[in-house]
């Protein structure tokens, strides 16, 4: 299983990517392979300011849908749009192609509470 050590990680299977001011967001390896082939990305919050953990869209696989929930607070600035019409790509790519948005954090010390990778590898078992 692919766990990236240079990435931080949520209880809801988040990954985040910190630029700067800016957060890449999209799910694990481990749930794409939960959830199973992705049909469909849905994120209707661009452009707007949500809380962390507020759902900021949701991911419809075959079976099931579920929600993405926001890692850090701030602004949903982009919305990977090429998850349209290949949303495949969270499965054969999900620290690449696959990423969903980017956000301008709001507040920076909320990095603080997200996992490490290896905390992460503990948390499913890895």
């Amino acid at each position: 299983m692919n766990i990236p050590a240079d990435l931080k990680y949520t209880k809801d299977h988040e990954w985040v990517k910190i630029e700067g001011d800016t957060a890449i967001v999209g799910i694990t390896d481990f749930a794409q392979k939960e959830l199973g082939d992705i049909v469909y990305v849905e994120v209707e919050t661009l452009d707007q300011t949500l809380a962390k953990d507020d759902v900021f869209g949701t991911v419809e696989a075959v079976k099931t849908v579920s929600d993405l929930f926001l890692p850090l607070s701030g602004e949903i600035i982009e919305f990977n749009d090429s998850l349209e019409s290949t949303p495949e790509k969270v499965n054969s790519d999900p620290y690449g192609e696959g990423w969903m948005v980017k956000v301008k954090i709001s507040d920076p010390s909320e990095e603080s509470g997200l996992l490490s990778s290896d905390q992460y590898k503990e948390l499913i078992g890895a």
